[in-house]
């Protein structure tokens, strides 16, 4: 790794052009090397200073790719019609043998590729096999970084179902789809939505009011459902309708979490992507799988390093001095 300090901005990775199957091969690698004992990921530690206000610390550590990294987060509350974003988050590399920085980069953009780099892992190791609808609940940034991977992963798909507090935001996923070539349509129908989806991405945001309203009884015998809200949107009472629930990390959380945060009581996770980045799950294709987000470190650093190595190999970046 060259001693210079680079700084990648969001357009320099989104000039990277890091393809859906090269962030989830990197995230099911970087699991693989977790539960070999190559890597070290803690929990987020999280300073709440008021209503989705605050900030959060992300760190791992690999010697596997010999770095270590440290994702910040910062939340803040924005007015309607405010230009700036709720979330922003850098991302700070450091060689893992000397502590010596080599990277920062833009943590907005990277976020964006390994959380449906996660989702994506965990519905080739869960999900049933040939999936041929997938439906959103939510359509905001997430859900077209979603569309992407699992385009990639199932070339197989020909239906996006949208649904969307904002009919605009649905309308705008609904299209990507279409173009992606894909039918899509605009659903205001939850069960709907649910009945007709082999796969399932919720990722509705959290707020003041907010009520889960996604009945897992609704779906089919044979689904994946990946809570990238952590499970906030689901009606707890009816996750027990699930055969199998995983995470992307055990140490994190052990349950999915409810509107107000908590942890649900009704179910709790039996599985984690450490055991499944190894092989598919047994049983969980043939049934009903959920998937409960909640973030992890690792996945970071793995996304964080082939940003990095593709970043020094394309002379993008700019140097920093130090």
């Amino acid at each position: 790794m060259s001693d210079s300090l680079i700084y990648l901005s969001r357009a320099d990775v989104r000039a990277l052009a890091i393809s859906p199957d090269e962030a989830r091969e990197a995230v099911l690698r970087g699991f693989r090397d977790h539960a070999a004992g190559l890597n070290r990921s803690i929990p987020k530690t999280a300073l709440m200073l008021g209503a989705g206000h605050g900030f959060q610390a992300m760190t791992a550590a690999s010697s596997a790719q010999q770095i270590a990294t440290v994702k910040w987060v910062a939340m803040a509350p924005v007015a309607a019609g405010s230009s700036l974003p709720a979330v922003s988050a850098l991302i700070c590399v450091n060689d893992y043998a000397t502590g010596m920085p080599r990277a920062i980069l833009d943590g907005d953009e990277i976020t964006l590729i390994r959380t449906a780099a996660i989702t994506a892992a965990a519905a080739s190791r869960l999900a049933p096999p040939a999936p041929m609808t997938i439906g959103f609940v939510g359509c905001g940034l997430q859900a077209h970084a979603h569309l992407s991977a699992f385009r990639a992963l199932y070339p197989g798909l020909t239906t996006a179902l949208a649904m969307s507090r904002s009919r605009a935001s649905a309308e705008r996923l609904a299209e990507a789809a279409r173009a992606a070539g894909l039918a899509a349509q605009v659903l205001d129908d939850a069960d709907a939505l649910l009945a007709e989806s082999d796969i399932v991405i919720s990722m509705v945001p959290g707020g003041p009011g907010m009520a889960p309203f996604l009945d897992a009884r609704r779906l089919k015998p044979v689904a994946f459902a990946a809570a990238v809200d952590t499970g906030r949107s689901w009606l707890p009472e009816t996750l027990p309708a699930f055969n199998v629930l995983a995470t992307d990390s055990l140490e994190q959380s052990r349950a999915p979490y409810d509107a107000a945060g908590n942890p649900v009581t009704t179910v709790s996770f039996g599985h984690d992507m450490a055991e499944l980045a190894g092989a598919t799950h047994p049983t969980a294709p043939a049934g009903r799988s959920f998937f409960g987000f909640r973030g992890v470190a690792l996945a970071d650093l793995v996304l964080a390093h082939l940003a990095v190595e593709k970043a020094r190999a394309q002379g993008l970046g700019t140097t920093l001095p130090r």
